[in-house]
């Protein structure tokens, strides 16, 4: 028999920390504290001190509302006016301080990456880079505070979080050392190979100029009139056409550094790297259908999935890993040329070697002040980390810190709570917009004496950062690329083999319906090209889709230059097994049927770091247990795995002339709504399960044998064997890929 002796874990996603009333409260109480999972950013002075001793002093005071100078109000919801129908007072200094910062409160959004999403944790380093790089953090043992924040790229603030696009994977490490930002995407390419083409392949992207539509897309004609022309993008538009452009979750996503950085072990030596994110949780992705519907039912799907695993314990995780490559005269690697960043070296070259692991274990507090205001830049370097010449890279270290002048007001950006460096601080800049610190002393130049000569400069032996020096090769000034920069395909063709039929299918599917989106036929034929120099097979099966001959090659054979690998088997996210932490469990259940269990099964989900979500006709309880969904607000697209844990009968809500959720009528004894959602997940490859009465639901309306339903008598055993077939997160085998 299940216990009742205890409450069931909540589900994540509760507002505060504590439940509201039911009517307005009028009696003066203390500022809420924050949620267990929400602690905020560490706070610090502008020169990077901890404060002491209380690191609440910058959150809200005491528990009447004031000015912003502390003069307690006592009306805060009419104006001062003469009279009661009298005209408003200009002398309402609380009212035109209210309306003054509203109207200010919005800052310009990022020109890319304007969605994100954002966590606070910890980076611990495993001793194992001290070979290559002297860097602190990455010392054994070794841990750093850390702010990562996830982004899609083309959107506006207010898109959707499931648009097929590039992802933002930006970690801010708050070092001993000073700050180190590692800027990265979860696609290992880059569109363009010189910074000088940002605003182009930017332009191109964004919604159309005179329409502004549409939003969060590529699947227009400007976007597929650039990459076609602009063949180097191919590589980059290859990877986001299949899976990792809609990823399932920011916690199982990778991240690449794009870049090869330069680091320097203590002895002076050099070599160049490249940085990688692994997730704990592998890769995994949305089917397309999935992709469209959270766009209607839950736009911030990503966003949601990660603070609510934060909440619920199941803190996401990722190793950190370099490959390392000679510091040659050529920087380049078995013919890959490591300074262009449409290239990517195949990990059977050149294995990624773990250094650390990053835990992220706290939600922000408030998203503007450390999610939106967070200033990231690729320049911002400590001891034993340098940049290479690659020239996307070079134009990178400039367009950061311009962009935070606009969008943060000024150049005291660094001195924004999320932004202040944990390391002491003594930089002799002064003053400018949003000055935060109170600077003594009257000497704010070097050399100096009247304040002592400091700041002084480190010597050798006090970590200091170090421009490597590096020999450059001798040249004339010109505008051009070097000739290894030329190839634009034979990567992309590796990527492509790469995968599985299952993912090629995927892919095809992706350009299919990008093209098929632009209005131009040129268009489609000029990418047709580039598809049929990748591989013929691709280019045939999108032109058939199109409805259009397929073009032949144009690359030469001779030209082609594949490398040292034909298929590169970690490009593929399928055929591996993960931990499940974290996944979203849905429990159908008939309020009227056997739920003694039901809590025991709740609780077990739990204890495993998943969440279980019980859905059923009403709200209120069953069993002791909240019901987390109806069958009005439940999605598919909200779950990993379905359990039926009953067939309840149609609810009297279920009308489906007016509900599109119920489906349309005569579809069979289960109800409406519950129906859609086993068809949906079935259609979405997902693991079923069910027991008792819950198998007739699931026989009416899926294959008896087929793949991925598991049946018994026992919720607890099905769980077991549906939580199995969650660590490959799907269950492909039920659909198999073209041949």
């Amino acid at each position: 028999m299940a216990s009742t002796e205890h409450a069931p874990t909540p589900v994540p996603g509760r507002p505060n920390s504590q439940p509201p009333s039911l009517e307005e409260p009028t009696e003066p109480t203390a500022p809420l504290s924050p949620k267990p999972d929400q602690q905020g950013v560490q706070p610090r002075t502008p020169t990077g001190a901890e404060p002491v001793p209380d690191r609440a002093t910058t959150a809200q005071q005491g528990e009447f509302l004031t000015t912003s100078q502390g003069a307690r109000l006592r009306d805060t919801d009419h104006s001062l006016k003469a009279g009661r129908r009298g005209p408003v007072l200009l002398q309402d200094h609380h009212l035109r301080e209210k309306i003054t910062h509203f109207d200010h409160e919005r800052i310009p959004e990022r020109v890319v990456h304007a969605r994100g999403a954002a966590a606070h944790g910890v980076f611990e380093g495993y001793g194992t880079a001290e070979p290559v790089c002297r860097a602190g953090f990455l010392a054994k043992g070794k841990r750093t505070e850390v702010f990562t924040r996830f982004s899609t790229v083309v959107g506006s603030r207010g898109s959707m979080d499931t648009a097929r696009d590039t992802r933002g994977f930006a970690t801010k490490f708050y070092t001993d050392e000073g700050t180190f930002d590692l800027v990265a995407n979860n696609i290992p390419v880059f569109f363009i190979q010189d910074g000088i083409k940002f605003p182009d392949v930017v332009h191109a992207a964004k919604p159309h100029p005179d329409r502004e539509i549409p939003q969060a897309q590529s699947a227009h004609d400007t976007f597929w009139d650039f990459v076609s022309l602009h063949t180097e993008a191919q590589h980059h538009t290859l990877w986001f056409m299949g899976d990792r452009g809609i990823p399932r979750s920011y916690r199982m996503m990778e991240g690449f550094g794009i870049h090869t950085f330069r680091l320097a072990n203590t002895a002076g030596e050099t070599s160049l790297v490249k940085f990688h994110w692994k997730p704990q949780l592998g890769v995994h992705s949305l089917t397309w259908e999935e992709a469209q519907l959270l766009g209607g039912n839950d736009p911030d799907f990503h966003r949601r999935d990660l603070a609510d695993a934060i909440e619920a314990g199941a803190h996401p995780s990722w190793e950190l890993g370099i490959q390392v490559f000679p510091d040659n005269e050529e920087q380049s690697f078995e013919g890959i040329d490591l300074l262009d960043p449409t290239k990517f070296v195949p990990e059977e070259l050149a294995p990624v070697q773990p250094i650390g692991r990053l835990t992220l274990d706290r939600n922000p507090s408030n998203y503007f002040a450390e999610t939106e205001q967070v200033a990231f830049n690729p320049g911002h370097l400590v001891p034993g980390i340098d940049v290479t010449d690659d020239p996307l890279l070079q134009v990178r270290l400039f367009s950061y810190v311009d962009t935070q002048l606009t969008r943060l007001g000024g150049p005291n950006f660094a001195q924004l709570p999320i932004n202040r460096a944990h390391a002491p601080v003594n930089d002799m800049l002064r003053d400018g917009y949003g000055q935060q610190g109170d600077h003594s002393g009257i000497a704010p130049y070097h050399p100096n004496s009247l304040d002592g000569g400091c700041p002084f400069m480190a010597g050798e032996m006090d970590s200091a950062f170090e421009d490597l020096p590096v020999r450059l090769p001798e040249g004339v000034k010109e505008r051009e690329l070097s000739a290894t920069f030329e190839d634009h395909f034979s990567q992309p063709r590796l990527f492509w083999r790469s995968m599985t039929p299952l993912e090629q299918d995927h892919i095809v599917d992706a350009y299919s319906f990008e093209l098929g989106k632009c209005y131009e036929a040129t268009i489609r034929e000029r990418q047709l090209q580039s598809l049929a120099n990748i591989d013929a097979d691709l280019c045939g099966r999108v032109a058939a889709a199109l409805g259009m001959p397929a073009p032949a090659s144009t690359v030469p054979v001779e030209e082609e230059s594949d490398g040292a690998v034909d298929s590169s088997a970690p490009l593929s996210q399928l055929g591996g097994r993960w931990p499940t932490d974290g996944r979203v469990i849905g429990i159908v259940v008939d309020p009227d049927g056997d739920n003694s269990a039901l809590l025991a099964l709740h609780e077990a989900i739990v204890a495993v770091s998943m969440t279980p979500v019980v859905i059923a006709p009403r709200g209120g309880e069953v069993a002791g247990v909240p019901v987390g969904r109806t069958f009005g607000t439940a999605a598919s697209v909200e779950f990993d795995a379905l359990l039926l844990a009953g067939n309840p009968l149609t609810a009297p809500d279920s009308r489906p002339s007016i509900d599109p959720k119920a489906g349309a009528p005569g579809a069979g004894e289960v109800e409406p709504r519950v129906g859609k959602l086993i068809d949906e997940c079935w259609r979405h490859a997902k693991a079923i399960g069910a027991w008792a009465e819950g198998r007739t639901a699931l026989e009416a309306r899926t294959a008896p044998d087929g793949a991925g339903l598991v049946l018994g008598e026992d919720g607890q055993a099905v769980f077991g064997e549906v939580r199995t077939l969650l660590e490959s997160h799907r269950v492909w085998e039920r659909f198999p890929a073209d041949a």
